[in-house]
């Protein structure tokens, strides 16, 4: 028995198969599907999403059956996957945001939707990129890759939605997946401003040693450190070096001294240029408080950019500014959705593991919810004696070394009504 209390495995001997129990059969079978209920993310595998409209987050497939490379781009959903396209070759997508199924519309020449078949000819706000034709990041190779003995894992980019190795994202992930959500290079430069954040807030990527050039008799390592662009502080925030921590403590005690000057009972604006030399922003000061623009703040101070993706903290979406001006600019760039925590993939997992955890409720502590007392007492006993009586009966077949079938099975409830039927004419007999 392990220290934890459950029984341990029995190590196999030499050429033997190692021996499983039972308890670790089942483990395993949970843990597959807690892993299969959090890539679904609760998703309906008897409805079609279509009537749903453009869904939030959802289990996506494309068939290569139906819409083959050269041809139409086409996602169908997890209900249309089962129902309308088995046997087929599909690719699974995982999850992309804000989408609606396509199953039988005009991109399918031949074939309708066998759960929903009034649907447009298209979905015009539907994205589609390389995914779709099976294959994936900047080496354009499908997952999969028969040809690829590298082993390495696969990260998806939150904003293009595309999937990377890696080994070809510029910076190597930070150990352990200790990050949430990755940018990569392409959609970092495309919206330039999450290179600011990045300096702040993005985990900083792993330094890469080089040859070592040192003397022989030293232990010094030669680091490069171009791809660290920035440094955790004490509290989580990222500070880019210590020298720039100091001109931002410099530059708050200033800002201070300002307010101080002007007056705490005045109202002033004051406009202050982009750090890129750019567009101006107004900031406006007000008695006790001040409504700032975080990314203009940010911007006071040099950034730099590097040829890699970004990875980012689980807490990094609720630090982008929400001013006006920064929500016009998110909607420019298309990406509004970063200040959804609920389109978080880890938002999406978790509704599907929260679904499962509520088809798993013991149907016996659910029945006993809605009983009062007496009935909670009478459904305990009538239960206890039902499991007494079925491990009798198992008991007798243990005994005898037989297989329990299931006609065995179906007797012993048999046996089982009979007995009850019996009991309860009895019991009408005695009170006539």
């Amino acid at each position: 028995m392990a220290a934890n209390g459950q029984p341990e495995k029995q190590d196999a001997g030499e050429g033997e198969e190692p021996v499983l129990s039972l308890l670790d059969v089942l483990e395993e079978d949970d843990a597959l599907e807690d892993e299969a209920c959090a890539v679904l993310g609760a998703c309906d595998a008897e409805k079609c999403s279509y009537p749903e409209g453009y869904v939030r987050r959802q289990a996506l497939y494309a068939c290569n059956t139906c819409t083959p490379n050269k041809e139409d781009p086409a996602g169908i959903c997890l209900a249309c996957s089962y129902k309308c396209h088995e046997g087929h070759d599909l690719f699974e997508l995982y999850t992309k945001r804000n989408f609606r199924c396509d199953c039988g519309n005009a991109k399918f020449k031949q074939l309708e939707c066998k759960l929903f078949s009034e649907k447009e000819n298209s979905n015009s706000l539907n994205k589609y990129n390389q995914n779709f034709f099976g294959v994936y990041c900047t080496c354009k190779r499908p997952y999969p890759d028969p040809e690829d003995e590298v082993p390495d894992e696969m990260i998806q980019c939150i904003v293009c939605e595309d999937w990377f190795h890696g080994r070809h994202l510029g910076a190597v992930p930070p150990e352990h997946m200790d990050f949430e959500e990755m940018v990569c290079q392409t959609c970092m430069d495309r919206c330039s401003f999450l290179w600011t954040y990045a300096a702040h807030i993005a985990i900083p990527p792993v330094t890469k040693i080089t040859s070592a050039e040192m003397d022989p008799e030293s232990k010094d390592i030669k680091v490069d450190d171009s791809l660290a662009e920035g440094i955790l502080d004490g509290d989580g925030s990222n500070i880019k070096t210590e020298k720039l921590k100091e001109e931002i403590t410099a530059c708050v005690i200033k800002e201070e001294e300002i307010n101080k000057t002007n007056g705490a009972s005045t109202s002033t604006e004051t406009e202050q240029k982009c750090a890129d030399g750019k567009d101006s922003h107004l900031l406006k000061t007000e008695a006790n408080a001040q409504s700032v623009c975080k990314l203009q703040e940010m911007k006071m101070h040099p950034v730099s950019k590097a040829n890699t993706a970004t990875y980012w903290p689980s807490n990094w979406r609720s630090k982008l500014c929400t001013c006006d001006d920064c929500k016009n600019m998110y909607t420019k760039f298309e990406v509004l959705f970063l200040l959804d925590e609920n389109d978080t993939v880890q938002a999406y997992e978790n509704k599907g593991k929260t679904q499962q955890a509520t088809e798993r409720r013991d149907p016996l502590m659910t029945a006993l919810s809605s009983m009062n007392r007496v009935q909670q007492v009478e459904l305990i006993c009538e239960y206890n004696d039902l499991k007494t009586e079925l491990t009798d009966y198992l008991k007798r077949f243990a005994e005898e070394g037989k297989v329990v079938k299931t006609e065995d099975i179906q007797q012993f409830f048999e046996e089982l009504r009979s007995r009850k039927r019996r009991r309860l004419d009895g019991m009408q007999y005695y009170c006539s």
